[in-house]
């Protein structure tokens, strides 16, 4: 009897690993026609953004339990998400990665479940989360337990926001609930022609308002890095979105209980700094590229922009200034001469306060002639948008340090890092004008009797008693709105010494359980 047991008992080791290899089986058909549409399989992905071996998978055996609409002849181990830790240049993350070949990666209860785990460990262990999204959305089989599994991902970013990072890399169509998720994260990766976000696609669309619109220009990459500002970067492939999200998470630390990271290599300085008066025209008019700027101050090619193609006016992204990792908000005079306009203010604020919610210190480069005027603008709520700027300064305690490069007006002035909203130290440019408005239109303002009537001498000479006045930054300095008047040339270094200083900054803030954002 025992003989006969111990024949027909099954070898627990081996079950194992039939197990773990049923688990790992992929349709390899299906596989070959994605790899020839551009797309990888969902554990390619991992394997290609995470450290070599690095991968630990958990809930590999899961199954739903949907018996519904044939569902019960439909099952696959992970039940259609890869979930798990790993390494990325030696540092803990948790991912989750979509598998589109079951189901077209639509999600169920157990789906949810398994998701909802990694994001719980990863808030728990103070370590970035990232998904690797593609998805039909809710599993309509599965109803409400659909759904209600989409809530309980939307609750947990949430809960992990302003926590841990939170990083979404988009691959093929995500549609429906899909995409809150990845709207809800700090920052979100498409591929260009490959990815696509929307609530409802093409054909609702059509049938809904009548209009006939394409996959691409309804939701593809371009649309949300250029028209929407859903997405913050985008990747000319599969490939390339990898190296995206390990260089942004290079600039990050892993929860807001550590302070920004310091690179352990070598640095080394920028190229070109005493070309920095060159670059930019003293004459306020005449327009440059900001970048030049920024290049020449932070370490080499260390400069890293995000939302390039959104509001283009303003700069938003992460720099290193001798090693350290630096957040950098910058106008841009190349478009729209640098104006803050409703898109502008909402991309800067939600950067800045991320930079906050993770200790990262902030500098802010000026050249602003103020808020672009325009009943559109007035009709949108540039007021109330532009002030979510205004808040987000004054809101974040991490080292602020602003550099007047040129134009500062207005109330554009104001809220781009100055004093008064928090600035630690404000350096300007000899060429820096600070005024209510530009000296001509002052003297348009001040003198408007006198414009018709007196000569072209006389208004000139009004313009520069004003700028003699007011609209340079030896007054702010005398009156304390500004720390030095520096050369181009020396800022890297005042930079460098100023956030030194600034590295330990504590700022204690009433108790209260939130602010009210003018959202």
């Amino acid at each position: 009897m025992n003989a006969m047991n111990t024949k027909t008992q099954k070898d627990p080791y081996s079950e194992l690993e039939q197990r773990k290899q049923e688990a790992g089986l992929v349709d390899q058909k299906t596989v070959d026609k994605r790899h020839k549409a551009g797309y990888l399989h969902a554990r390619e992905r991992i394997e290609q953004l995470v450290d070599p071996d690095s991968f630990l998978e958990i809930d590999r055996y899961a199954l739903h339990e949907c018996g519904d609409f044939g569902m019960e002849e439909r099952k696959a181990f992970g039940d259609g998400v890869i979930t798990g830790q790993a390494k990325i240049d030696g540092r803990p993350v948790y991912l989750f990665a979509h598998d589109a070949t079951f189901v077209g990666g639509a999600l169920g209860e157990v789906f949810a479940r398994k998701v909802c785990k990694v994001m719980d460990l990863a808030k728990n262990a103070g370590c970035p989360v990232i998904g690797l999204n593609e998805s039909g959305g809710a599993r309509i089989q599965e109803g409400v337990k659909s759904l209600a599994g989409y809530a309980d991902i939307f609750y947990r970013n949430v809960q992990c926001s302003g926590v841990i990072p939170q990083i979404s890399i988009v691959y093929g169509a995500c549609a429906g609930g899909a995409v809150y998720s990845p709207a809800v994260t700090d920052f979100t990766i498409m591929v260009k022609d490959k990815s696509f976000m929307f609530v409802t696609g093409p054909e609702i669309v059509k049938t809904v308002t009548g209009e006939e619109v394409t996959l691409e220009d309804l939701g593809g990459a371009r649309v949300h890095n250029t028209k929407s500002g859903v997405a913050q970067l985008m990747a000319q492939d599969e490939a390339s979105s990898f190296a995206m999200a390990r260089r942004l998470l290079s600039y990050l630390p892993s929860n807001n209980m550590e302070l920004t990271p310091i690179s352990s290599e070598e640095v080394i300085p920028p190229k070109g700094a005493g070309e920095l008066r060159q670059v930019v025209p003293v004459d306020p008019t005449k327009p440059y590229n900001m970048i030049d700027v920024l290049t020449r101050i932070f370490d080499e090619e260390s400069f890293f922009e995000l939302s390039p193609l959104y509001a283009a006016n303003i700069i938003t992204g992460f720099a290193r200034l001798n090693g350290t990792a630096v957040a950098v908000v910058a106008n841009q005079p190349k478009w729209l001469a640098g104006c803050l306009d409703i898109n502008a203010s909402t991309k800067a604020a939600r950067f800045v306060r991320f930079c906050d919610a993770f200790n990262i210190p902030l500098i802010t480069f000026v050249d602003v002639p103020g808020y672009l005027p325009g009943t559109n603008q007035e009709f949108d709520g540039i007021i109330r948008h532009g002030a979510k700027l205004l808040y987000a300064y004054c809101e974040a305690t991490v080292p602020k340090l602003t550099v007047i490069t040129r134009k500062a007006y207005g109330g554009a002035f104001d809220v781009m890092g100055s004093k008064n909203v928090g600035g630690d130290y404000n350096f300007a440019w000899p060429t820096a004008e600070i005024a209510v408005v530009g000296a001509q239109a002052a003297v348009n303002l001040l003198y408007r009797k006198e414009v018709k009537s007196q000569a072209k001498e006389y208004l000139s000479e009004r313009v520069s008693e004003y700028k003699d006045k007011f609209a340079n930054p030896y007054i702010a300095a005398q009156l304390g709105y500004v720390d030095d008047v520096i050369l181009p040339e020396q800022t890297r270094d005042h930079l460098i010494r100023a956030l030194d200083m600034q590295k330990n900054k504590r700022v204690e803030r009433p108790a209260r359980k939130h602010g009210n954002i003018p959202l």
